[in-house]
């Protein structure tokens, strides 16, 4: 019995779950499901302070400086630096910053098998390539 009772909800949930006991629990509400947009500014207030001078003031210029490389892409810009320890826990931190500052940037950290290159992507809705541009200048020179 109780294989057959294991069968029977195996085949409902593939065929696509149990029905909704009620038909206000379907409906998403139209609040949560719309998102509200922040404008294409950089949020400094976001930020304490002091952890407005280590983001901008310390992080980045250092950032800056370790990084190997930049790649444009359609919809913003991934930024190549070495794979060692201390730049990923920079680079974490600064993610951490950023996105309190500039939320409606997407951000991939991302760490490359076998001891590759870390990458820092940058993206967004449209518009966000083009606030990068600008705002970033600095992370495209050298």
């Amino acid at each position: 019995m109780k294989t057959i009772l294991a069968a029977a909800i195996a085949l409902t949930t593939v065929a696509g779950g149990l029905p909704a006991i009620s038909g206000a629990a379907q409906q998403p509400d139209s609040a949560s499901s719309a998102r509200q947009e922040s404008p294409f500014a950089c949020n400094r207030l976001a930020l304490t302070p002091e952890q407005r001078k280590r983001h901008f003031d310390e992080l980045g210029p250092v950032l800056r400086e370790l990084k190997t490389g930049v790649h444009e892409l359609p919809e913003g810009f991934e930024f190549e630096f070495p794979s060692d320890a201390k730049t990923y826990q920079l680079l974490a931190e600064w993610v951490g910053g950023e996105r309190a500052c500039c939320p409606f940037f997407d951000i991939d950290l991302r760490s490359e098998r076998e001891g590759g290159p870390l990458r820092l992507r940058l993206s967004g809705r449209p518009g966000t390539k083009q606030f990068i541009a600008a705002d970033f200048s600095p992370w495209f020179q050298h």
